[in-house]
Order: C-alpha cells, then sequence, then structure tokens
C-alpha cells in the first residue's frame, strides 16, 4: 500500500515537472514567434533530409531549405514586441527572438559548410541578405 502511495508521488512530480519545464521553454513567445518556432523547427527538419540525400536530392534539398530560410528571415526582421509590454515580457520577447536568430544562424552555417564540402557554391548567394 505505501508502495502505490509513494509511485503516485513520484509520478505526480514527476509530471507537475515536466509541465514546468514546457511552460518556461515557452514563457517569453507570442504567438508570431511561436510560429516562427515552428517554421525553422520545419526547416532543420528539411536540413537534416539534405544531409541523408545524395546528388540532386540534396541540391534540391538544400535549395528548399534556403528558400525556407529566407522567408523565414524576412518575417524575423519584421517581427516587434507587442505595445503594452511590461519590461519583463519586453526582455522575455527579445531573448525569445535572440534564441530564435541563433537557431537560424546555426542552420545557415550549416547549409554553407554543406555547400562547401559539395564544391558548388550558388554564385547568387548575394541575393540572400537582401
Amino acid at each position: 500500500m505505501k508502495t502505490s502511495i509513494l509511485s503516485k508521488l513520484v509520478a505526480a512530480a514527476f509530471v507537475a515537472s515536466l509541465g514546468l519545464t514546457a511552460t518556461s521553454v515557452v514563457a517569453g513567445q507570442d504567438e508570431s514567434q511561436r510560429q516562427m518556432t515552428q517554421q525553422v523547427l520545419k526547416a532543420k527538419q528539411k536540413l537534416k533530409e539534405a544531409e541523408a540525400a545524395k546528388g540532386l536530392d540534396r541540391q534540391k534539398l538544400m535549395g528548399e531549405h534556403m528558400k525556407m530560410m529566407q522567408e523565414t528571415m524576412k518575417q524575423m526582421q519584421t517581427m516587434k514586441p507587442m505595445a503594452g509590454m511590461s519590461m519583463k515580457e519586453h526582455e522575455d520577447w527579445i531573448n525569445e527572438h535572440q534564441k530564435l536568430m541563433s537557431q537560424m544562424m546555426e542552420q545557415m552555417m550549416k547549409e554553407h559548410h554543406m555547400m562547401m564540402d559539395m564544391g558548388n557554391m550558388p554564385m547568387d548567394m548575394g541575393d540572400m541578405h537582401k
């Protein structure tokens, strides 16, 4: 009987800690940042697919990844904190924005290294920064 109660308490504590962890991860995100997070995760999956692919399939997937990153970057550049935020909310928003930008930079660097390894760096990459 005591083991059953102890097991239930441990299970309840575990579930509660998962809930707190999940809440703290997204506490500073607003809806647009949640959408951006989803887009960044989709792009990361596309990059993993490209990494596993060979030849023309790899090039195609890397092109799709680059397009996804360009679209996400354009959206990220227009994002602004909502008016009326407290200083803490504003700081949290900025921190989340910086995390997203960092994740995007990591993906772009990985993509860059993959292209360098393939030996066919596109000459029109300058358009990516416009």
